[in-house]
């Protein structure tokens, strides 16, 4: 079985790993001897090129989303990113489109100002329609690798009633979103814990973490594994969470990461804040699978709405900024 990952930057095979004779500086296979399983990374020359190479602000322009913005540009995996600032016009501003234009336009100018965005970094985009929609369709306009967006933290009821943008985009959107809540510190990116699941798109979010510290000085990576309940271990000793925790310290390991596994029992959402919290994360890395049809994507689940959405529950209760990984549509 052989899985195509991201661009991998170290010439050296990674731990655990050998390198396939006859194979080229610029594309390698590596084997893993532990495991069985072929990974074949391409890789670069040059250290430090982003993990997100286009960054989407959607904001009103409240709460501590640039502030965020600031900090994730001062880190390798996003300094490099070229940025596009959103604002859209309500459908109820439409009647003075262009005094409403020149508003946004000052607004977003203002906001680049605070961000120390240089004007080659940037692009404004100011769109009339419907926020949710419009914030969709410009991140697939843009192939935006990460969509940022602030949140008041409301929970699912409230967000229905308030036709809350950000839990709208939260629900569809298949690229990768950082909300970041109105009543939250942000900090400086150094510890970053992953949710650990076994799942494919829980090992793109781990991935995606391990992008992220491989390349922070001094960077931590806490990976959290949930069962809702004990289970007996096996005649050797290990557990279900142990096999899952321990594939994903090999994955990590892999790319040069460690990886420091917990296991904590319970309710997964709420027992995922307190792993956050305990370890005092900068930033929550989680990831989200979409089961409902494919005639049913563009609506909101409104199940997960009023139900037990663990994301739901998390992107409220989180101590830190959440960033949502999602399977993408080519891999449904």
């Amino acid at each position: 079985m052989v899985r195509v990952l991201r661009e991998y930057t170290p010439v050296q095979a990674p731990s655990g790993l050998r390198r396939r004779q006859g194979e080229g500086l610029h594309h390698a296979v590596w084997h893993s001897e532990e495991e069985g399983h072929s990974f074949s990374h391409r890789l670069i020359q040059h250290r430090g090129e982003s993990v997100f190479r286009t960054l989407l602000i959607a904001d009103s322009g409240t709460g501590h989303v640039e502030e965020m913005v600031r900090m994730l540009r001062t880190i390798p995996p996003c300094r490099l990113a070229k940025v596009y600032l959103l604002h859209v016009i309500s459908e109820q501003g439409m009647n003075d489109v262009s005094t409403h234009r020149q508003q946004a336009q000052a607004l977003i100018e203002a906001a680049m100002d605070r961000m120390e965005l240089e004007p080659s970094e940037a692009t404004s985009l100011v769109r009339e329609g419907d926020t949710k929609q419009t914030v969709l369709s410009v991140a697939e306009e843009v192939n935006a690798d990460l969509i940022v967006m602030g949140s008041r933290g409301l929970n699912r009821l409230q967000s229905i009633l308030s036709n809350s943008a950000s839990q709208y985009v939260f629900q569809l959107s298949t690229r990768p979103m950082l909300l970041v809540r109105d009543d939250i510190y942000v900090r400086a990116i150094n510890r970053v814990m992953v949710t650990v699941d076994g799942t494919g798109v829980g090992d793109d979010a781990i991935q995606l973490a391990c992008e992220l510290v491989r390349e922070i000085p001094g960077g931590s990576l806490i990976g959290v594994h949930v069962s809702r309940q004990d289970i007996i271990p096996s005649r050797g000793g290990r557990s279900p969470a142990d096999e899952v925790l321990n594939k994903a310290v090999n994955r990590a390991r892999n790319m040069g990461v460690v990886l420091q596994p917990m296991h904590k029992t319970g309710d997964v959402g709420r027992r995922v804040c307190e792993a956050a919290q305990e370890v005092k994360a900068d930033l929550l890395v989680i990831a989200s699978q979409d089961r409902r049809p494919l005639v049913a994507k563009g609506l909101v689940d409104l199940d997960r709405l009023l139900g037990s959405s663990v994301s739901d529950y998390i992107r409220v209760h989180a101590p830190a900024p959440v960033l949502l990984v999602r399977e993408p549509e080519s891999k449904k």
